[in-house]
C-alpha cells in the first residue's frame, strides 16, 4: 500500500489531491504522521479529499492507529492513518 508522509509544513490541498489520487489508483492510501501539527494536516487533507472523491460516489473513511518508527537513528510513535472508501451498505 502507498504511504502519504505528511509533515506540519505539508499543504492540506497538496495533499488531499494526492490522496484522491493514489485511491483512485490502488483503492486506498496510507497516511504517515509524526506530531500534533502534521496530524492536523493531515486531517484536513482527508476532509477536502472526501469532496474530491465525492462525485465519484465514493465517501472515505480514516482509521488511525499507532507506529514506532525510526527517524535519523531515533525511535519516535508516528500515528498512521488508514484511508479508503466506506464499504456500501446493503438493507
Amino acid at each position: 500500500m502507498e504511504v502519504l508522509k505528511v509533515s506540519s509544513k505539508s499543504s492540506p490541498n497538496s495533499v488531499a489531491g494526492a490522496l484522491a489520487g493514489v485511491i483512485r489508483e490502488h483503492g486506498a492510501v496510507e497516511i504517515q504522521t509524526v506530531g500534533a501539527g502534521a496530524l492536523n494536516q493531515a486531517i484536513k487533507a482527508v476532509a477536502i479529499a472526501r469532496g474530491f472523491v465525492a462525485p465519484m460516489g465514493q465517501d472515505l473513511v480514516c482509521t488511525p492507529a499507532f507506529a514506532d518508527i525510526e527517524i535519523n537513528g531515533e525511535e519516535r510513535t508516528a500515528i498512521r492513518l488508514l484511508v479508503e472508501p466506506r464499504a456500501a451498505r446493503h438493507g
